[in-house]
């Protein structure tokens, strides 16, 4: 934490954006420590919110079976938000088997918006030593792989919660972030596509005002959850 506070939290507040903190942790504890940590410094070091990764398959410890399990999910979003005032995204896995549950057990638990989806599980394989190329054996799929299940699941959450959706995932263009917010998605999160094009954002936020402009749709939000059946 010393280096976040001392050198990245100082150079994010140059910039005019609110900066939200993704957190994780191997205990309910520590993710309240984290959230009152950054709670206390939030005015100081411009934190506007937190992000609750409480469904990473890149790690062996706890964080995974949070997010697959309405019970942990309600216990630790309502531990961390009797910790914090700052608003809170819960970010939620698609290796479940009904989404819709984790989804209404975080917000009732006070989580101020839902973001999906996280990675999926998978797995790659060396031939020649016949052993998983991951140290932990399975890990995270993204990328434009896993778009059509991320809208899909968009879609169910922003049927089932009345907070916030943000759509994550396989969003490469303006084409893939507009399909989401046709899908109920209120905002969405860029992150593969950054690492091919770090220029992305700036060409998606600009392709969705012209494609606002064309279509003479004065307001983003008529297009949220517009799609029809």
């Amino acid at each position: 934490m010393g280096i976040y506070f001392k050198e990245k939290l100082p150079f994010l507040k140059k910039f005019n954006t609110p900066v939200i903190i993704n957190i994780s942790g191997d205990t309910i504890e520590e993710y309240v420590k984290l959230a009152g940590i950054l709670g206390e410094v939030s005015a100081e070091m411009g934190v506007s919110g937190l992000e609750i990764n409480i469904s990473c398959p890149n790690v062996k410890k706890e964080g995974m079976a949070w997010g697959t399990d309405a019970k942990e999910t309600y216990k630790i979003v309502s531990s961390i938000r009797e910790t914090t005032t700052l608003p809170l995204i819960v970010k939620l896995t698609p290796n479940v088997t009904d989404i819709k549950t984790i989804a209404q057990a975080a917000e009732e638990a006070g989580a101020d918006a839902l973001s999906l989806i996280n990675t999926l599980m998978g797995m790659v394989v060396d031939i020649d030593s016949r052993r998983p190329k991951l140290a932990n054996v399975s890990g995270g799929l993204s990328g434009p792989a896993v778009k059509p299940v991320a809208l899909w699941l968009v879609w169910q959450v922003f049927q089932t919660v009345s907070i916030p959706v943000i759509g994550i995932g396989g969003i490469i263009k303006v084409e893939d972030a507009l399909e989401f917010i046709i899908a109920g998605a209120r905002a969405i999160e860029i992150g593969t596509a950054n690492f091919v094009n770090p220029g992305v954002t700036v060409e998606i936020i600009e392709g969705i005002e012209k494609f606002l402009v064309e279509n003479n749709i004065k307001d983003i939000n008529e297009l949220v959850g517009s799609m029809m059946g």
